[in-house]
């Protein structure tokens, strides 16, 4: 049976890290089976990373974070939308997202 995983974005406030250090994370982060690392969108002005995940619950992205020595604000679970399923298809789509067994792609 294949597990369930969430949504999830992680919010890593790091200004001035060097982006040699970052990159040597994301090839660990890469590396990971428990969960899977989706993308980081970066603001380098902030120093904010906001990298989206799929896990089966929140522990365990913190529990990869603090494996690889990766500090963190914060982590969010989140369900995805996008224009063309506002309204009335979103409720349809919530219920079709819940029982897939591709949830992130």
């Amino acid at each position: 049976m294949m597990t369930k995983f969430n949504k999830y974005i992680a919010v890593h406030h790091n200004p001035g890290i060097d982006c040699k250090v970052v990159q040597a994370n994301w090839r660990e982060l890469a590396k990971v089976e428990s969960a899977k690392w989706i993308r980081t969108y970066f603001d380098e002005d902030s120093g904010r990373r906001f990298c989206i995940w799929l896990a089966p619950d929140e522990a365990e992205v913190k529990k990869i974070f603090d494996e690889i020595g990766v500090s963190y604000e914060y982590i969010l679970p989140v369900e995805e939308t996008s224009p063309d399923l506002w309204g009335e298809k979103w409720q349809e789509h919530l219920q079709k997202d819940a029982v897939a067994d591709n949830l992130g792609n």
